[in-house]
């Protein structure tokens, strides 16, 4: 009996041009490996965010209209479920969503919690109300439960009460990752992964934005981190993409062996 598995793959790019040449490279790859999820870095649809708050409206609609039409048709042509950040205006605002996109539909969830920091304010920039904390993006696919988080969400314990609610088998994290935070974010996915019996796929960006004082550098080190919170695979600071395997039963024989849940639940947690 072949064991039960799903591919994944996370595509390490800079911001994309308008053009899909380069895309669909990646995406033609991705199919002959059998890859059925991709998960992208954050701002890699749209310009990163130091460059976004200075673009025309028009120009950040452009990007993510046009974006949002190709990877339609990709998901179509290639079968495949596209994870992606995006950027979308409403009426009070450009909101920071990430879209799911398969063969058949759409979905997007917002961003809750947005970096509000003085060299990186995003939280002042777009308009994603303040609310209590809801549950995370999450979907199944073949059999595999599937939550989706930001990066900067990953600091905050709430969605992790849902990862353990909703018995997530993966954990998808696209990120904008840069400065002197490599190690720390090493450490921090190994331990949920660890903690929380899951995979967890983390997408990084790559390339540099140069403000009036310093230039940032986005690192890359995208990576797959298995239940026992070891790295399966990692890129390292280049444009690339990664595709795996994850197979349920790593995950079952790693729940079977800690059972941190079944202590929960007999506590009444879920």
């Amino acid at each position: 009996m072949s064991k039960k598995k799903i591919v994944v793959g996370a595509l390490q790019l800079p911001t994309l041009g308008m053009n899909a040449t380069r895309l669909e490279f990646y995406l033609k790859k991705a199919k002959e490996r059998e890859a059925e999820i991709i998960l992208f870095g954050e701002y890699v649809l749209n310009s990163f965010f130091g460059d976004l708050i200075n673009m025309s409206k028009n120009m950040i609609n452009r990007q993510s209209k046009k974006h949002i039409s190709t990877l339609k048709r990709f998901a179509k042509e290639y079968d495949m479920v596209f994870v992606a950040p995006i950027v979308l205006e409403k009426k009070d605002g450009f909101h920071k969503y990430i879209m799911k996109i398969t063969p058949k539909s759409v979905k997007y969830y917002e961003q809750q919690i947005l970096l509000p920091y003085p060299h990186w304010n995003e939280k002042a920039f777009f308009s994603n109300p303040i609310k209590p904390i809801k549950e995370p993006m999450s979907f199944t696919h073949k059999g595999f439960n599937i939550v989706v988080m930001s990066g900067f969400e990953l600091h905050f314990e709430p969605f992790w009460h849902y990862v353990s609610k909703k018995k997530a088998d993966l954990v998808l994290i696209p990120t904008a990752s840069t400065f002197g935070s490599y190690d720390r974010w090493r450490e921090i996915i190994k331990t949920k992964s660890f903690l929380h019996s899951c995979y967890i796929l983390r997408a990084n960006r790559v390339g540099e934005y140069v403000d009036d004082i310093i230039r940032w550098k986005f690192y890359g080190d995208t990576m797959l981190v298995s239940p026992s919170g070891e790295i399966d695979m990692f890129l390292e600071d280049k444009e690339s993409m990664l595709i795996e395997e994850i197979y349920k039963s790593e995950i079952k024989n790693h729940r079977k062996a800690w059972g941190f849940n079944k202590e929960l639940k007999l506590r009444g947690w879920f």
